[in-house]
């Protein structure tokens, strides 16, 4: 998928610190981070929001970052409240964008195999553990640039662990915007 299909585009958006409207009215024309947490509860989104946080705050030309959670944007508001605040995030219990951009769920192995029982060790050291399991917890997460209607680039997970160098993500696309 080269492009947002028009549907996912207009599609009406509940969630966190958004703008009225469609997933079309967060997005603008320079790139943004696209990432699909897998649950509240998940060590590893945990360790994402934070880790993103930091490169984000440190770097003023970190394409803007919207997170989409499975939760309602009540339970959005109160997670969010802890790790960033002012994140914007996408509310979608119906899983309706995770399907439309191909976020899947993953198999024993990429939910309880080495790399995420080694992995797990990195998100302790950074003070993250385990919540409540809620929503689908075989999800893996995603991760997608997006600018427009335009994907300029995808994260293949192996895994529910994986963890790119969020601070190297800008050099991994290239933009020609506007």
């Amino acid at each position: 998928m080269d492009k947002i299909p028009d549907e996912l585009l207009d599609h009406f958006v509940k969630g966190v610190n958004l703008v009225p409207g469609s997933l079309r009215d967060q997005l603008g024309e320079k790139p943004t981070l696209l990432v699909f947490l897998r649950f509240f509860g998940c060590t590893f989104c945990r360790e994402t929001i934070s880790d993103l946080r930091a490169v984000s705050e440190s770097d003023p030309s970190y394409p803007s970052v919207l997170f989409f959670f499975q939760g309602t944007s009540r339970e959005g508001r109160a997670f969010l409240r802890h790790y960033w605040p002012e994140a914007r995030a996408v509310s979608d219990p119906e899983l309706e964008f995770y399907e439309g951009f191909g976020v899947a769920r993953g198999s024993f192995m990429q939910m309880l195999g080495p790399g995420v029982l080694l992995a797990k060790r990195r998100a302790s050291a950074k003070g993250h553990h385990n919540g409540e399991r809620t929503g689908d917890i075989w999800r893996l997460p995603g991760l997608f640039v997006v600018a427009g209607e335009r994907i300029l680039w995808r994260h293949e997970f192996r895994h529910a662990a994986d963890h790119p160098d969020f601070a190297g993500i800008p050099s991994r696309f290239e933009y020609a915007g506007a």
